[in-house]
C-alpha cells in the first residue's frame, strides 16, 4: 500500500462542501484545511499495483468545487 499526499485547490466558498463530500467517500485517512494556494491537504493510501491517475480521477477529482489538484508520491518513511 502507498501513502500518497493531494492537494485541492477549491471553487471560492466551497471548501467545506468538498471536505464533506470526501469525508462521506470515505478515501482520506487525512484530511485537512491548509493556507495558501491550495485548500485542502489530504493523504490516501492506494493498495499496490492500482492505477494512481486512475484512482485520483474516479474518487476525488470529481467532486463538485474542486478546481484543481496536485498529486504527491510518495517513497519512504522515515
Amino acid at each position: 500500500m502507498r501513502a500518497v499526499f493531494v492537494q485541492l485547490q477549491c471553487a471560492p466558498g466551497k471548501t467545506y462542501e468538498v471536505a464533506d463530500a470526501l469525508y462521506e467517500r470515505e478515501v482520506a485517512s487525512e484530511l485537512y484545511s491548509t493556507s495558501g494556494e491550495y485548500d485542502l491537504l489530504m493523504k490516501v493510501y492506494i493498495d499496490d499495483g492500482v492505477d494512481i491517475g486512475k484512482f485520483i480521477n474516479e474518487n476525488v477529482a470529481n467532486v463538485p468545487g474542486i478546481v484543481r489538484s496536485l498529486t504527491t508520491l510518495t517513497f519512504k518513511a522515515f
